[in-house]
């Protein structure tokens, strides 16, 4: 495949979580290197972070493994187990199924910019740790712990 345009990636603000879980998420950026080369078996973004946003609310994947790498700036990952500055340079990783609820807060002055990487398991289900919500890869659906649907969800 030919070099891929950087500026031809579409960039998407926020995150696609339910009402009011949405809000600390609001500032990230994304673009999906991943899906803009065709790629199907994982997926990579490129993410920018400002101060104060969240990457994601904390979670677990049941059937993915997840690569973080910081290219620019600094994040805390936020785990089951406490906090962890990461600078540009430092990376973390995530098995599938610990159950070890993870995500990144920019608690610093300056924009924070990593990727992300990921398989794209279809069975995959992802449970967020601190709030009854979890979301299929089947189905894309944000769903309260016990199978049922956020408004606007159907």
């Amino acid at each position: 495949m030919p070099k891929i345009d950087m500026s031809a990636v579409p960039a998407r603000k926020g995150s696609p979580y339910p009402p009011p879980f949405d809000q600390p998420c609001a500032t990230r950026t994304r673009w999906r290197l991943g899906d803009a080369g065709g790629l199907s078996d994982f997926g990579v973004n490129l993410m920018t972070l400002p101060p104060a946003g969240w990457s994601s609310q904390r979670h677990w994947h049941s059937h993915e493994d997840e690569f973080v790498y910081v290219l620019e700036g600094e994040v805390t990952l936020v785990e089951d187990g406490g906090e962890t500055v990461l600078r540009a340079g430092d990376f973390a990783t995530f098995a599938k199924n610990t159950g070890n609820g993870h995500h990144l807060i920019n608690k610093s002055q300056g924009m924070a910019v990593y990727l992300e990487v990921g398989s794209r398991n279809p069975h995959d289900l992802t449970t967020c740790s601190d709030i009854d919500m979890m979301s299929s890869n089947a189905d894309g659906r944000f769903v309260h712990k016990d199978g049922s649907l956020y408004p606007d969800q159907s």
